[in-house]
C-alpha cells in the first residue's frame, strides 16, 4: 500500500494537479471574500456588466491562450522547437495587437446592441490585458511543455491575491466595475515576473514568422474547440441579456460563478496538466492509453465530489454567505452546477484528439454539439432562466458523454469519429 502512494505521489500528472489544487483552492478561497463583497456592494445591474464585459474578454483570450501559440510548443518535436519558439513570440505580438485593437473598435457596437454605453470605457481599457502576453506567453508555453506547472501554480495564486486584494479595496472604495477593470490589468505583472523568472528563454531580437504556418496548422483545431467551447459558454449570457432585463442577466451570472465557478476552475486544472502529459506518452500507444485511462479516473475523483458537495449546499451557503438577495438564483445554480459532471471527460477527449493530431475530429464534433445546443437555447430563452439552465444541464447531461465514448474509440481504434466502421 505504502509503495502505491509513493507511486501515486511521484506520478507527473498527479504532482501538475497537486500544485494546480493547491493554486486554486487559494484561488477560490480569495475569490469567496470578493463574490461576498461584490455580492453585498454590486447591483444586479452591475453584474450584468460584469457578464458583458468577461463575455468579452474571454472571448479574446480563446485566441491568445487556447488557441494561440502554446498548444504546438507544447506538442512539437524536440529538434524544431527552438526555431518554433522565437516564430511564435513574434507571431503572438501581431496577434495580441490585433485583437487588442478589433476589441476596441467593437466596444461602441456593443454598448449600443445592450443599450449601454457605460460599456465603453471598460471594454476599450481591457483590451490592455492582451498586449502582456508576449513578454511571458513562450516562457508559459515551455514550462508546461516540461511539466513543470508549479510555477503557473505559483504565478496563478500570486495573481489572485493581489488581483483580488485590489478588486476588494477598490469595490469598498465605490468603484464599481471599475474596481475589476484596474485589479486585472495590474494583476498582468505577475505573470511576466514569475514566468520571466523561471525560465531562461528570451527572444533572439531577429523578427521572424518562419513556422508561423506550423503554428497556425495545429493551433487552428484547438483554437476553434475553443470558440465553439466559448460561444456554448456565452450563449445563454448573449440570449438572456437580449431577451430579459440586465437584472435577470446579473441574476444568472451570479448563480453561474456562485455554482459553476468553482467546479470550472478543477475542470481547467485538469485539463492544463493532461495535455502535456498526454503528449509526453503519444510516441506509443499503449502508454498514451495508459495515461488517458488514469486522466479520465483522475479527473472523477476530482471533479464529482465538488460537484455534488456544492450543488446540495446551495441552499445553505448562498443566503448565509451572499445575503438572502441571492436566494432567487438557487434553483439556476443548483441545475449550472450539476451541469459540469459529465464536462471534464469530454475535455481529457479533446485533449487526446489534439495530442495524436486529430483536431478535425474534434473540430466536427463541437460543430455538431453547438448547433445543438444553440438551438436548444434559443427555445429555452423564449421561457425564463431556470428552464434556460435546465437545458444547459440537459444537453451536457446527454451528448457530453456520447463524444467520450466516440472519440476514445476513434484514436485506439485508428478510425475517425464520423467515419464509417
Amino acid at each position: 500500500m505504502q509503495k502505491k502512494i509513493k507511486n501515486l505521489l511521484s506520478d507527473k500528472l498527479v504532482k501538475n494537479i497537486g500544485w494546480l489544487t493547491a493554486s486554486q483552492i487559494f484561488r477560490r478561497v480569495i475569490r469567496i471574500a470578493i463574490v461576498v463583497v461584490l455580492g453585498r456592494s454590486f447591483s444586479t445591474e452591475e453584474y450584468g456588466l460584469m457578464a458583458i464585459i468577461f463575455a468579452i474578454t474571454d472571448f479574446a483570450n480563446v485566441f491568445i491562450q487556447k488557441g494561440g501559440i502554446a498548444p504546438k510548443l507544447i506538442q512539437a518535436n524536440e529538434e524544431e522547437i527552438e526555431q518554433l519558439a522565437d516564430s511564435a513570440y513574434w507571431t503572438n505580438w501581431i496577434l495580441c495587437i490585433s485583437i487588442a485593437a478589433f476589441q476596441c473598435l467593437l466596444a461602441f457596437p456593443i454598448a449600443l446592441f445592450y443599450d449601454n454605453e457605460k460599456l465603453v470605457l471598460p471594454i476599450m481599457i481591457m483590451a490592455a490585458i492582451y498586449l502582456f502576453n508576449p513578454f511571458y506567453a513562450v516562457q508559459d508555453a515551455l514550462l508546461r511543455r516540461e511539466n513543470k506547472l508549479k510555477i503557473g501554480a505559483i504565478a496563478t495564486a500570486l495573481s489572485s491575491f493581489i488581483s483580488q486584494s485590489l478588486i476588494v479595496i477598490l469595490a469598498l472604495m465605490g468603484m464599481g466595475i471599475w474596481s475589476i477593470v484596474f485589479a486585472l490589468l495590474i494583476a498582468q505583472v505577475c505573470w511576466l515576473i514569475v514566468y520571466r523568472r523561471n525560465h531562461s528563454w528570451r527572444p533572439s531580437g531577429k523578427f521572424t514568422l518562419q513556422g508561423w504556418r506550423a503554428i497556425f496548422n495545429f493551433s487552428k483545431y484547438p483554437l476553434g474547440i475553443e470558440m465553439l467551447n466559448y460561444l456554448r459558454s456565452n450563449i445563454d449570457y448573449l440570449l438572456i441579456g437580449r431577451f430579459f432585463s440586465v437584472d435577470e442577466l446579473g441574476l444568472y451570472f451570479f448563480a453561474f460563478n456562485a455554482g459553476l465557478g468553482l467546479s470550472l476552475t478543477a475542470i481547467n486544472m485538469v485539463s492544463n496538466s493532461v495535455f502535456p502529459y498526454l503528449c509526453e506518452a503519444r510516441e506509443s500507444m499503449t502508454s498514451l492509453k495508459k495515461s488517458y485511462v488514469r486522466s479520465i479516473k483522475i479527473c472523477a475523483a476530482i471533479i464529482f465530489p465538488i460537484v455534488i458537495l456544492q450543488s446540495s449546499l446551495a441552499p445553505i451557503y448562498v443566503p448565509i454567505v451572499f445575503s438572502e438577495k441571492w436566494i432567487p438564483a438557487i434553483p439556476v445554480l443548483i441545475i449550472i452546477c450539476l451541469s459540469a459532471l459529465p464536462r471534464p471527460f469530454a475535455l481529457v477527449a479533446e485533449q487526446l484528439l489534439l495530442t495524436v493530431d486529430r483536431g478535425m475530429d474534434g473540430l466536427k464534433w463541437n460543430i455538431f454539439f453547438t448547433v445543438i445546443f444553440t438551438a436548444a437555447i434559443v427555445i429555452a430563452a423564449q421561457f425564463d432562466i431556470v428552464t434556460v439552465a435546465t437545458v444547459v444541464l440537459g444537453i451536457h447531461i446527454l451528448l457530453l458523454p456520447i463524444f467520450t465514448v466516440l472519440a476514445s474509440k476513434s484514436v485506439f481504434s485508428g478510425k475517425g469519429i464520423f467515419s464509417a466502421s
